[in-house]
C-alpha cells in the first residue's frame, strides 16, 4: 500500500467508472454464456484491496452474512459461488445494463479517499434501483486505486 501517493477526484471518478463497467460486463458475460466468474475475479482483483489489506465490504442485498471480509465471500456476492453464503443469488449477474453514480461528496485525504452518495442500477426492463453507498479508496504500490471500504444499502422507507 502506497501511503504517500495523493489521490485525486479524477482518479475516484475513473475508479467508479471502472466499477460500473465491471458490473455490467460480468452480467453480459453471464447472459452470453461466457466465463463470467473469471471476469468477476478480475473485477475484484483490479478494483478491491483484498490482496494488500482488509476490505470492509457490506453488500446491498444481504442479511445473513452481512459483511464480506474475504475475497471468496465478495466473489460469492457478485456471482453466487460460495455455499457459505447461501443467500447469494449473484448481484452482478442480474444483469444490469447501466450503473449511474451520483456522488454526494468525495473526500480526498491524501493517500486515502472516501466517496458517498447514491448509485442507480438499471435492469434489462429499464427499471432503476436506487442504492446508497460509501466507498473508501487507497493506492497500491503500483499506483492503482483500490477499494478498501464498500458499504451499500437500500434507502430506508416507512
Amino acid at each position: 500500500m502506497n501511503k504517500t501517493a495523493r489521490i485525486t477526484k479524477e482518479e475516484v471518478l475513473n475508479a467508479q467508472n471502472d466499477w460500473k463497467s465491471g458490473i455490467i460486463d460480468i452480467g453480459n458475460k453471464f447472459i452470453n454464456n461466457e466465463d463470467y466468474e473469471s471476469r468477476a475475479i478480475e473485477h475484484l482483483n483490479d478494483l478491491y484491496a483484498y490482496k494488500i489489506t482488509d476490505v470492509l465490504f457490506k453488500p446491498t442485498k444481504v442479511s445473513k452474512v452481512q459483511f464480506r471480509s474475504t475475497f471468496e465471500q465478495a466473489l460469492s456476492y457478485f456471482v453466487a459461488t460460495n455455499n457459505e453464503c447461501e443467500e447469494d443469488s449473484g448481484f452482478a449477474i442480474n444483469p444490469w445494463i447501466d450503473v449511474r453514480f451520483e456522488n454526494s461528496s468525495i473526500s480526498l485525504l491524501g493517500s486515502t479517499a472516501l466517496a458517498m452518495g447514491n448509485y442507480f442500477f438499471t435492469d434489462k426492463e429499464r427499471n432503476e434501483t436506487k442504492v446508497e453507498y460509501t466507498f473508501g479508496y487507497i493506492k497500491d504500490d503500483e499506483g492503482r486505486l483500490l477499494i478498501n471500504l464498500h458499504h451499500s444499502s437500500i434507502p430506508f422507507s416507512k
